[in-house]
């Protein structure tokens, strides 16, 4: 197992990920904080390294159920992955958790205050990642399956107006940052989505729904941080060493 001092957490993931339950048992962020090291996950969750190191590997060196490995995917059929199955999931559950959150508060805001809030989160949370999306959909994915094409043809490409696929993915992960620390406090604020004794049934499918939504938010974002954007900048690199050589024939 390659030492923790070097391999990230978002890298453990993006090999294997199954390890994600692993990270997700002991509330370590393995999407939005996938740049840290296991050693500095664990001190700050104050937690032995040696136990996570252990469960880590039983589920590295268990039989490999199916799971898909998206690292191994070229990177427009993982853009395509990602539109369809993550951007079209919060595009239809975001309409229908409106219509529950905004009923429980009418229903049930008397006695459980905190609804308010977990509507008022959900709401800001849902309209931020529509706009995210769309300027991933018009603006850096297409640059990215640019780049895939003059690879492909062997040509050249132009300098975007963003200047380098940085800005704009530095941009996407300062986003995620604030939606994964938004809906960790709508988490919080339902007791980890467990709806209280007195709960019907609209309440309890609807603190269903929050869970699976902030899960699959965790994956659509580590897809895209940990596997998607590092891949854009290793093949933006290679046009830069190509332009380099170029400029030196001149």
């Amino acid at each position: 197992m390659e030492t923790t001092n070097k391999k990230t957490i978002g890298e453990y993931v993006a090999d294997d990920f199954r390890t994600a339950a692993v990270f997700s048992k002991y509330g370590i962020d393995f999407c939005c904080k996938g740049n840290r090291t296991l050693a500095e996950a664990c001190e700050k969750k104050q937690i032995s390294s040696k136990v996570l190191e252990d469960e880590i590997t039983s589920v590295m060196q268990s039989t490999n159920d199916g799971g898909i490995d998206f690292k191994s995917w070229p990177l427009d059929l993982l853009i395509d992955y990602i539109e369809k199955t993550h951007h079209r999931y919060v595009e239809e559950k975001s309409s229908v958790l409106f219509m529950f959150l905004d009923k429980l508060c009418k229903v049930h805001g008397g006695r459980h205050p905190e609804l308010f809030e977990i509507n008022k989160l959900f709401v800001e949370g849902a309209g931020e990642l529509a706009k995210h999306m769309k300027k991933e959909e018009l603006i850096l994915f297409p640059f990215i399956k640019k780049m895939l094409n003059a690879q492909k043809n062997n040509q050249e490409i132009t300098v975007p107006h963003f200047g380098t696929v940085d800005n704009p993915i530095a941009m996407m992960q300062e986003e995620h940052t604030i939606e994964g620390e938004r809906f960790a406090k709508i988490a919080e604020l339902t007791n980890n989505y467990v709806p209280p004794a007195d709960a019907c049934e609209t309440y309890r499918v609807t603190f269903a729904m929050l869970k699976e939504f902030e899960a699959d938010l965790h994956k659509h974002i580590h897809l895209e941080n940990n596997i998607l954007f590092p891949g854009a900048k290793m093949l933006e690199k290679q046009f830069t060493v190509l332009d380099k050589l170029t400029q030196s024939l001149l």
